[in-house]
């Protein structure tokens, strides 16, 4: 017993090593089969980066207008994770809008260097994403705010997830950087604590609203499932880029869809 609560444990602080820029102890074991079972606590991130962006946005919110307390509180979730997602987006954006064949696309999504397409797409959803969390700053209490952050940083991140499981991985598995996670699928037993831990992140934001959140998160489903049937369309599958673009879009669309139920 105490053994497999040392590797759940060592599981956990993969999964924030890869997917946060939060401390970790120094003595955590890693491998790359142990990364890829760390998969598992994906959802668990989302809660953490959540709570994260709903403890800035509260503690903000006491002192300063709910304008710079948003700020803040995006600003806290992009430090937290080291801007992981958005690189993605933006990458994505540049690829699939600059490139026509899968190499060119492929070659452009490499490229450390920001393009125009990523520049207007990085700088449209971020603005889109503090427009919204403002609206919903002004019409929900600091804590019904902070259960739509929960849901919408855990459900996004099983979106991608899900992708990881149902698509193919496209990219040189050799250089990627998400090699151990493209290797293997996780057992049965690690889906269903992925979305059962989803299902908690989701809990706290139902009292604020139940058919936005439930019409919210079919619809960041819908978007993802179609994001990465056009992007298998156009370069046989997914990229780590890619899995960054889908969790910003559908933690986006969650949420525009729970501030249309609550207006």
């Amino acid at each position: 017993m105490s053994d497999n609560r040392n590797f759940e444990s060592t599981l956990f602080w993969n999964a924030v090593m890869f997917y946060t820029r939060l401390p970790t102890p120094s003595n955590v074991e890693f491998s790359e089969d142990i990364l890829n079972k760390s998969r598992k606590y994906f959802t668990v991130i989302g809660l953490v980066v959540g709570s994260i962006a709903a403890l800035t946005f509260n503690l903000a919110a006491l002192v300063l207008p709910l304008t710079v307390a948003v700020l803040l509180s995006m600003i806290s979730t992009v430090l937290a994770t080291g801007c992981f997602h958005e690189d993605g987006f933006a990458d994505t954006c540049d690829g699939l809008g600059g490139g026509w064949t899968k190499v060119q696309v492929l070659t452009i999504m490499k490229d450390s260097r920001l393009g125009t397409y990523g520049s207007l797409g990085l700088l449209s959803i971020l603005s889109l994403k503090f427009a919204v969390l403002l609206e919903l700053a002004h019409i929900l209490s600091g804590l019904e705010w902070a259960a739509v952050a929960l849901a919408s940083h855990t459900v996004s991140r099983w979106q991608s997830s899900n992708v990881v499981k149902h698509f193919d991985y496209v990219q040189d598995i050799d250089t990627s950087k998400i090699k151990p996670i493209a290797n293997k699928a996780l057992s049965f037993g690690s889906e269903l604590y992925l979305r059962n831990i989803t299902l908690v992140g989701m809990i706290p934001a139902a009292f604020v609203s139940f058919a936005g959140l439930i019409v919210g998160a079919v619809l960041s489903h819908w978007i993802s499932l179609r994001f990465a049937r056009y992007c298998k369309k156009r370069i046989g599958g997914y990229t780590g880029d890619i899995l960054g673009s889908i969790q910003q879009l559908t933690e986006l669309a969650l949420l525009i869809t729970i501030l249309m139920f609550s207006l």
